[in-house]
């Protein structure tokens, strides 16, 4: 009797959105399942995308500490979408620019060379150590995004950060109703990785 072969195709293993952020994307005071990165992996499945979000975020996360833990993240989880939310610990603690931007730029250097698509979001922080420093901290995010020619956000928490009714007491961290509006931040220039990843699958 001959042997009856099937081919069966195993099953596609699904493509994965990692979150590697701080506070912000924690959901830092509020509950997790409220912040925005829960609200992009519910927004993914109901438009019926097979992405599933790995939210990486740790609340006082650093640059250093982001590139600390990237390579294992990458390891263990191959994103073929990289969310960078991070910098802003190392604003607000005075860090020197040159080594946020030199931290910024090797995690991207490492997620591309496995040819990860990245998105990075661009923050903003208080004046206080002088206007020289405010400026040079901002354009970090253009620059990275100019020299890897990769995606990015100016400014995460625009139409967010100067609305105290959408801010924690802290004035850092964003209300559980900001969330829909950091999501809305992030969608158009995910959408655009997202179509460009997988075009047959439109958003």
């Amino acid at each position: 009797m001959l042997a009856v072969q099937t081919n069966i195709a195993p099953p596609l293993q699904a493509d994965t959105i990692l979150v590697l952020g701080d506070s912000i994307s924690a959901a830092y005071g509020i509950q997790r399942e409220q912040g925005w990165v829960a609200l992009l992996a519910s927004r993914l499945e109901k438009l019926g995308n097979t992405h599933r979000v790995v939210n990486a975020s740790i609340s006082g996360e650093t640059t250093a500490g982001g590139l600390a833990r990237l390579e294992q993240l990458l390891n263990a989880h191959s994103p073929n979408i990289v969310i960078l939310e991070l910098g802003g610990n190392d604003g607000l603690r005075g860090y020197p620019i040159d080594s946020i931007h030199q931290n910024m730029s090797r995690m991207i250097k490492i997620a591309l060379n496995t040819n990860t698509r990245v998105l990075v979001l661009g923050m903003r922080i208080p004046p206080n150590y002088g206007a020289r420093y405010t400026n040079a901290f901002y354009n970090i995010y253009q620059s990275l995004a100019q020299t890897h020619d990769i995606s990015h956000i100016p400014f995460f928490l625009e139409g967010i950060g100067n609305q105290p009714a959408l801010m924690q007491a802290d004035g850092v961290h964003p209300t559980n109703q900001a969330q829909t509006l950091l999501l809305e931040n992030v969608w158009p220039p995910l959408q655009k990785l997202l179509e460009q990843y997988s075009p047959e699958r439109i958003l």
